[in-house]
C-alpha cells in the first residue's frame, strides 16, 4: 500500500495527539494503514425500523424510533444501574446501562426521540437493550453511508472519552478521500482478473461503506481471498523449500523387528485406515525427503500401534526413535503399553521423566548415546541437551498441542540429519482448519475404530434424575466394571471453589456408595503426586469402585474396566473436553456409558454441545461442531503463533470452500514458480516478505 499508509494516525483531521493514544492503546491503531484495515463488525440497515410492538426474540438486533419518558437509578458503586423507559406508541421498552452511567445521563434527554440500536432481551411482558447504540433522530438526515451504515468495535475506555463508532466511521469518512487514489495494489492483475475480485481501493471502500450488499459481499470476498491467498502462499513456499534442500532417512529395510511384531505380537488385526496410514508414512520414508505428517485419530483409534510399527521401521534401518508425551501418566502409559507389545522381541525401550532416578538416567544416557537404547520414551525430559542420541531417525510427538513449536524444534536438532516427524492429536481438527494450521504438514486420518470396539452409549440427564445416574452406576459395579466422575475445573482463579465441587461430589458418592461394599477415590491437581499416583494405582488394579476427579485424567488413564463415566456440571465443559473424556472409557470390549449430567436451565450453546455428545461419537463431527460455535481460536490454541500473519476478515471457521480455492491458486502459482522469481509474481514476493514475521523457520516441525 501506499505511503500515505505509513502516516501517524494523530495527523489524521479529527484525531490529534490525545485520540491518537487511545486508539493505540485501545484499539492498537497507530497508522492511517491501521484504521482503513480496521472494518466493522456489521451494518445497521439504516432504512429498516421496528415498531416496539413487532419486536421479538428471533429478531438478532432491533432499530426502533422511541422517545424516553421516564429515567431512574438503582443500586451503588459496582452495581450501579440506570434504567430509561421509551416508548413509540405501539408499545413500551426499558434501556440498562451498567457502566459509564454518568456519561449517559449527561447526554439523556427525556421526551426527545431517539433511533435506538441494540440486541432486545425479553424480560416478562417487555424487552430491555442493555447498553443500547442511542442517537436523536432526525427523519430528514440524509445518510452519506447509504443504506448499510458500518459499526465498528470500541471499548468502555474509548465511549467514555467520547469515541463511539460514530466517531470512528466520522475517522474513516475522513481518510477514504485522502487515500483512495494513492492506495497500491496488493494482488497481481492475472489474479484479480481469473477469480473475478474487486480492486483493493475498490474493496476498501465498499467494506466501510457500501451502498448495497451485493457490494459489501464482493469487498468481504476479495479481502478474504487476500488473506487466505497469502496464509497459503506462505505455508505452501516454505514446504517448498523444505522438500527441496533437507534430506530424509531413507528406511528402504522392512526388517526383522517389523516382520516380527507384525506376524507375532500385533493383538488384532490392523484396521484398513491403520493400514492405509501406514503406507503413507512409508511412503514419505522411501522419498528421500524428511517426512512431517500430521496423524490425527479418536481416542482408541490405534494412533500408538501405528507409531510404534513406524518406529520398528527406523530400527530396521539402524535408527533410533523417540516417543514425546506431554504428562508423565501418558508416558508411563504408553511405556507400559509399548514393552508389553514388544514381549520378547530384542528391542531395547527405555522411559526417561522428571521422576526418573539419576543413576536411571545416567545408564540410559549411556545406552542412548551408545546407540544400544532403540526407543526411548519420554516427557519434556527428552528436549535436555544432556540426552544425546547416536543416530536419532524418528520421532513421534503426542497430543502435540500441547507442546510449543520451540520445544518440537529441539528434538530437530537431535541429529545432524533430522530426523522424520510423525506428530499424533487425539483432538481430531476440521479439514479446512487442519490445512492452514499444519499446511506445510502432510496429514493422515485413522478415521476407525478397530474390530469389537463397541460406540460408548451416551445420555444426557440433568440433576433432577441422579437417582439413574446411580442406579445405573450400581448396576455397572455389580457387573465387575468401573466408574469416573468428573468434575469441572475450568480455570487457574476458580480451583478452590470447584475443588469443594469435588468434595461435595465424593461425599454425595460416598453416602449413596457407602463403604466397605464400595471403594472409592479421588484424584484432583493439587494432590501431592504420591497421593495421586495411588489413587489412580489402585483404581487401575481394580482394587477401587469409582474415581472422583478433576479433568486431570482427560488424557492418560487407561482402564479397559472402566465402562462408565460420569461428568458432572457437563455444561461447563467444551466440546472436545467432553468428547476427550468420553474417550476415557470404551477401551474394553463391554458396553460403555458416558452419562452427562446438567443443570435444568442451558444456554442455547450448551444445549447444542450436550445434543451433538448424545447424536454422535464421531471425532470429526463433534470437531466442525466446536469450529462453528466456538470459532477456530481456542481449537487451534495459540493459532496466531502459526500464522503468517493476522487474520482481520477471514475466518478459518466458515471460510471452508475459499480456503481450498485460495490454497489451489497458490499451490498453481508455486508449481510454476516455486521461488517468485517471474516479474509477473513480484507483487506477490513483495507482499510475502512484508507480511512475514522474521523469525527462525520452523514451520517444518508444526
Amino acid at each position: 500500500m501506499g505511503n500515505i499508509l505509513d502516516s501517524e494516525i494523530m495527523y489524521l483531521p479529527g484525531v490529534g495527539p490525545k485520540r491518537a493514544e487511545l486508539l493505540q492503546k485501545e484499539l492498537n491503531i497507530y497508522t492511517f494503514g491501521d484504521l482503513i484495515t480496521f472494518y466493522p463488525f456489521r451494518y445497521i440497515d439504516r432504512t429498516k425500523i421496528n415498531k416496539i410492538s413487532e419486536v421479538t426474540d428471533e429478531l438478532p438486533y432491533v432499530q426502533v424510533v422511541g422517545r424516553v419518558i421516564s429515567i431512574s437509578e438503582a443500586g451503588v458503586g459496582r452495581h450501579r444501574r440506570l434504567t430509561a423507559i421509551v416508548t413509540d406508541g405501539t408499545g413500551r421498552m426499558e434501556l440498562v446501562w451498567f457502566q459509564g452511567i454518568t456519561w449517559v445521563l449527561k447526554r439523556l434527554k427525556p421526551n426527545v426521540d431517539y433511533l435506538i440500536f441494540g440486541k432486545a432481551t425479553r424480560f416478562g411482558a417487555h424487552f430491555s437493550i442493555a447498553h443500547p447504540e442511542m442517537e436523536i433522530y432526525n427523519p430528514q438526515q440524509d445518510v452519506i453511508t447509504g443504506s448499510l451504515q458500518p459499526v465498528y468495535s470500541t471499548t468502555e475506555k474509548l465511549k467514555n472519552n467520547h469515541i463511539t463508532s460514530k466517531t470512528i466511521m466520522g475517522f474513516v469518512q475522513t481518510l477514504i478521500p485522502m487515500a483512495i487514489g494513492k492506495i497500491t495494489e496488493t494482488l497481481p492483475p492475472f489474479i484479480i482478473e481469473q477469480n473475478k475480485l474487486m480492486t483493493l481501493p475498490e474493496a476498501l471502500r465498499n467494506i466501510h461503506f457500501p451502498a448495497n450488499t451485493t457490494l459489501l459481499h464482493k469487498a468481504q470476498h476479495r479481502l478474504k481471498f487476500e488473506e487466505h491467498f497469502y496464509i497459503q502462499l506462505s505455508i505452501l513456499s516454505r514446504q517448498k523449500v523444505r522438500q527441496t534442500r533437507v534430506n530424509g532417512h531413507v528406511f528402504s529395510h522392512v526388517g526383522e523387528m517389523f516382520n516380527r511384531f507384525y506376524h507375532e505380537r500385533l493383538p488384532f488385526p490392523l484396521t484398513e485406515a491403520q493400514k492405509r496410514v501406514i503406507k503413507e508414512i512409508r511412503r514419505d520414508m522411501l522419498s528421500g525427503k524428511q517426512m512431517n505428517r500430521l496423524l490425527q485419530g479418536d481416542v482408541g483409534s490405534g494412533k500408538t500401534v501405528v507409531a510404534l510399527m513406524c518406529m520398528l521401521l527406523a530400527v530396521d534401518n539402524g535408527y533410533q526413535a523417540c516417543i514425546m508425551a506431554p504428562t508423565e501418566i501418558l508416558a508411563n502409559q504408553h511405556y507400559e503399553s509399548i514393552t508389553a507389545l514388544m514381549g520378547d522381541l530384542p528391542v531395547k525401550v527405555g522411559l526417561l521423566t522428571g521422576s526418573t532416578r539419576r543413576s536411571e538416567r545416567n545408564n540410559l544416557h549411556q545406552s542412548l548415546e551408545a546407540g544400544e537404547l532403540n526407543i526411548l520414551i519420554g516427557t519434556h525430559a527428552l528436549l535436555e541437551d544432556v540426552v544425546k542420541f547416536k543416530n536419532l531417525g524418528f520421532v513421534v510427538i503426542d497430543e502435540q498441542q500441547r507442546f510449543g513449536v520451540m520445544q518440537r524444534a529441539k528434538l530437530w536438532e537431535k541429529n545432524n540429519d533430522p530426523p522424520h516427524v510423525l506428530v499424533m492429536t487425539a483432538t481430531p481438527i476440521p479439514r479446512t482448519l487442519a490445512m492452514t494450521l499444519y499446511g506445510d504438514l502432510e496429514v493422515s486420518v485413522i478415521d476407525e475404530l478397530p474390530p469389537g470396539r463397541k460406540p460408548v452409549k451416551t445420555l444426557h440427564y440433568t440433576d433432577a434424575k441422579r437417582n439413574l445416574v446411580f442406579a445405573l452406576m450400581k448396576e455397572q459395579i455389580k457387573r465387575g466394571r468401573q466408574v469416573y466422575v468428573v468434575y469441572p475445573l475450568i480455570k487457574e482463579s476458580e480451583k478452590l471453589e470447584n475443588l469443594k465441587d469435588l468434595e461435595d461430589g465424593y461425599e454425595s458418592i460416598v453416602r449413596a456408595f457407602p463403604p466397605p461394599e464400595y471403594v472409592t477415590v479421588v484424584v484432583h491437581g493439587q494432590m501431592k503426586p504420591e497421593d495421586k499416583d495411588y489413587s489412580m494405582n489402585l483404581f487401575a488394579q481394580g482394587k477401587a469402585h469409582i474415581m472422583v476427579a478433576t479433568t486431570v485424567i482427560e488424557v492418560g488413564v487407561n482402564v479397559p474396566n472402566a465402562t462408565v463415566m460420569v461428568i458432572e456440571s457437563a455444561e461447563r465443559f467444551g466440546l472436545s473436553q467432553l468428547h476427550q473424556l468420553r474417550g476415557r472409557v470404551g477401551r474394553g470390549a463391554d458396553e460403555s456409558y458416558c452419562i452427562l449430567v446438567s443443570q435444568v436451565k442451558l444456554t442455547k450453546e450448551s444445549r447444542k454441545r450436550l445434543e451433538t455428545m448424545v447424536s454422535t461419537n464421531n471425532g470429526f463431527k463433534i470437531a466442525e461442531v466446536d469450529l462453528h460455535l466456538r470459532g477456530p481460536g481456542d481449537i487451534a490454541g495459540t493459532m496466531q503463533s502459526g500464522m503468517p500473519f493476522d487474520l482481520k476478515m477471514a475466518n478459518l471457521a466458515t471460510d471452508g470452500q475459499l480456503i481450498q480455492h485460495a490454497r489451489q491458486v497458490a499451490s498453481e502459482i508455486l508449481d510454476h514458480d516455486p521461488l517468485l522469481e517471474n516479474p509477473r509474481n513480484s507483487i506477490m514476493k513483495e507482499q510475502l516478505s512484508r507480511l512475514e514475521f522474521h523469525r527462525n523457520d520452523y514451520s517444518g516441525i508444526s
